[in-house]
């Protein structure tokens, strides 16, 4: 017997498209305990909405986003538009008793995130949000190896995220320029994955000191004016981590060549891990203690001995794509709903998040150590 639930997602854009392909996919790859379907999209207008609809397997379309919180069919609430919008649309599930699935960043700022976590903590919602590069079963079988101790105590991190999709200073001014609607720029568009990683595999960030920088200050609107832009291009921060270790991190969306370039590298005492996203599909370990002329990182192939990758195929080597990591992420989601589980990042850590976002923000300005928990 299984168990359906109602998706209403908002926003059809390109995340909503990775929405609807993992509602979709989720049943076949990992059985049918619950189905998700795809009941309401919502979108600017009613035109848009109908055509992204049908595009994606909806049933219903609507050009107003309230309608998804009012039809009392829908048991989860996906929202997938720019920043400024997260808030105000998932205090209005969580009142309307829906579980929330966000996409990150989880909101403009800690002051925000904070009010969303309370909110969905209080009314006993399960409430996500879409850190989806942490659903890779290498990033899972990372985190198993530092649990147990194969690295031994964890000493320093060295985590990016950068990318080149605004380079070209002939790229148009966009909402992501905007602080009112995206608030930070690379910090929270690209930076929170990397912070997100960095927490999850060492644990909490206790202090930072940090950089931001406009690389290219205006950028052309529509008409061809020139509009100032209002957040950083590229941002770098030292931090120290609760366990001891020490770290560097860095975010840019002006980094030319870098498509996906999310990375580490973890050393620890008697060992060290290197993933990076662009070879999403191998994990490279080093060991101390190999005999001379045997030393070097091996590196080690996605398999299903790793945590759910065995859903997907019976044989190692055989790689994930990027849409697979959202058909996993939809699957702790949907465990949360139906059994309990806690979800991988629920708004309560989204906002530890937000708070070394702001402590960046703060260090910028005052070119001191900040404390996120301050924040």
């Amino acid at each position: 017997m299984h168990k359906t639930v109602k998706i209403g997602l908002i926003g059809g854009g390109y995340i909503g498209k990775t929405h609807a392909i993992a509602y979709r996919s989720h049943p076949v790859v990992f059985g049918g305990r619950v189905i998700p379907e795809l009941y309401m999209l919502a979108e600017r207008d009613l035109a848009i909405a109908s055509e992204r609809a049908q595009a994606l397997g909806f049933a219903r379309a609507t050009g107003n986003w309230r309608d998804v919180m009012a039809d009392p069919d829908i048991d989860i609430v996906a929202i997938a538009t720019p920043n400024a919008q997260h808030k105000e649309m998932a205090l209005a599930a969580i009142a309307a008793g829906k579980h929330v699935y966000c996409e990150k960043p989880l909101a403009l700022n800690a002051d925000e995130a904070r009010e969303m976590a309370t909110a969905a903590q209080t009314a006993g919602v399960v409430n996500m949000v879409g850190y989806n590069y942490l659903a890779n079963p290498l990033i899972a079988q990372a985190k198993i190896m530092i649990d147990r101790g194969d690295l031994g105590e964890i000493i320093h991190f060295r985590g990016r995220h950068n990318e080149d999709y605004m380079a070209d200073p002939a790229v148009p001014f966009g909402w992501r320029c905007d602080r009112t609607l995206s608030g930070t720029g690379t910090l929270g568009d690209m930076g929170s994955h990397i912070i997100c990683m960095a927490m999850h595999l060492l644990g909490d960030i206790t202090s930072v000191t940090a950089d931001l920088q406009t690389v290219i200050p205006q950028r052309k609107m529509a008409d061809g004016t020139l509009r100032a832009v209002e957040n950083e291009d590229q941002a770098h921060c030292l931090a120290r981590f609760h366990r001891g270790a020490i770290g560097i991190l860095e975010t840019s969306r002006v980094a030319q060549g870098r498509k996906l370039g999310l990375a580490f590298e973890i050393v620890g005492r008697t060992g060290s891990l290197v993933f990076d996203q662009e070879r999403m599909n191998e994990l490279k370990f080093y060991r101390s203690g190999n005999q001379e002329g045997e030393q070097g990182f091996k590196t080690l192939l996605v398999a299903p001995e790793h945590p759910d990758f065995v859903n997907f195929c019976p044989a190692a080597g055989h790689g994930l794509g990027y849409n697979d990591l959202k058909i996993i992420e939809v699957d702790k989601l949907l465990a949360a709903v139906e059994a309990g589980a806690l979800p991988p990042v629920d708004f309560e850590q989204a906002c530890k998040i937000e708070q070394v976002i702001d402590a960046c923000v703060r260090s910028a300005e005052t070119g001191k150590w900040v404390a996120p928990a301050d924040m």
